[in-house]
């Protein structure tokens, strides 16, 4: 009871610490990610906390899985840097009976990570991409700032107003660039407003000129006006875009399983889960047993370990989806094997297997 208890307090304080530090690092990362996205009209300024949030949580599974794994490795070094493991096994303590209170601390974590990956994982996506989806179907009057060239939703006009005005259907000194195709135009004028015509939205352009070029064709055509119209955009916009694999539940993934695509994201959902076990078992077979070694370099094996784990759960997932590779038979390849071989290692230092103790004893004529 107390060998139990005093490594699972330890463990406690190891993962809640590691799990502090990596939950700041990846939000500091998701941060500045999702400013660059804000920057470049992908999100709405205003969402990109809720963009964030939405992102740290779906990483959340990935976090905890490797804080878990940090924390195994970082708690058994320090025993064996500081001999505790030696009083331990003369006690009557085998590297084995280790496994029984690793599992009692990390099964809370595991269902937390199987939760995350099944449930929030594809809930947050979804929330993500709803939020980006409905900053992206705003109308390109909407897209417009004072002072600030704003692009189109389709990409082919820019617009510009010099300043801000107390009527939000008029604007002044207007700028509007266009390329379509073969054609450029390129629009300014004094002032313009908006009106609603036949279920169009039109911003009608007042003392004015129009620029007017094409590549195919030498010369430029200008054109001065009173009064320009030029289309928006329709009045109201409610098309939607079909959801993406990542933002469909586990439940959806299950009856659609004969498609390539929704079992490549269904296996890295369930493999974010079986990670979590294969990751407590691995960091007791893989602990430093040298006292004289330094502790980082148990934890760099450790995160280099981790780091190969995962890209091959992405290389398996875009085999998968490509048709390559069967889900069953990368379950079984990636998952049970890392299972089996940490097994395997765990097995032979736990019996202290040598190639010398294995080999028959030579006889002496």
């Amino acid at each position: 009871m107390l060998f139990d208890s005093s490594i699972r307090k330890e463990l406690a304080r190891s993962f809640g610490a590691t799990l502090v530090v990596l939950v700041t690092v990846v939000m500091t990362m998701m941060l500045i990610r999702t400013l660059g996205q804000a920057s470049r009209g992908s999100v709405n300024p205003s969402d990109v906390m809720l963009v964030m949030g939405f992102t740290v949580l779906g990483q959340l599974p990935t976090i905890l899985s490797l804080s878990l794994f940090m924390a195994v490795v970082s708690v058994l070094s320090r025993m064996y840097r500081d001999s505790e493991m030696v009083i331990w096994f003369s006690a009557g303590q085998g590297l084995v009976s280790l496994l029984r209170p690793l599992l009692r601390f990390a099964w809370p974590v595991m269902a937390v990570i199987a939760i995350l990956s099944l449930g929030v994982w594809p809930w947050a996506n979804a929330q993500i991409q709803e939020l980006k989806t409905r900053y992206e179907q705003r109308s390109d009057i909407d897209r417009i700032a004072p002072g600030e060239f704003q692009e189109s939703a389709n990409g082919t006009r820019v617009f510009f107003i010099d300043k801000d005005s107390p009527d939000t259907q008029v604007g002044n000194n207007i700028f509007i660039a266009t390329s379509n195709g073969t054609k450029e135009s390129v629009t300014s004028a004094r002032s313009a407003r908006l009106e609603v015509r036949a279920g169009e939205r039109f911003a009608l352009l007042s003392q004015g000129q129009r620029l007017e070029s094409a590549t195919d064709q030498h010369g430029l055509k200008i054109s001065e006006f009173a009064e320009y119209g030029t289309r928006i955009g329709s009045a109201s916009s409610t098309s939607t875009e079909q959801l993406a694999v990542k933002t469909r539940t586990t439940h959806e993934l299950l009856m659609e399983s004969t498609i390539p695509a929704y079992q490549a994201e269904l296996g890295w959902r369930l493999g974010l889960a079986l990670a979590a076990i294969n990751f407590v078992i691995l960091g007791l077979a893989l602990a430093s047993v040298n006292p004289r070694a330094g502790r980082s370099g148990s934890l760099m094996f450790a995160l280099f370990a981790f780091v190969v784990y995962f890209n091959l759960m992405t290389l398996g997932q875009s085999w998968v989806g490509a048709g390559k590779l069967s889900l069953s038979a990368f379950m079984f390849f990636l998952h049970g094997g890392t299972l089996v071989l940490a097994l395997i290692i765990l097995a032979v230092r736990h019996n202290r297997w040598t190639l010398r103790r294995l080999q028959p004893a030579r006889r002496i004529p």
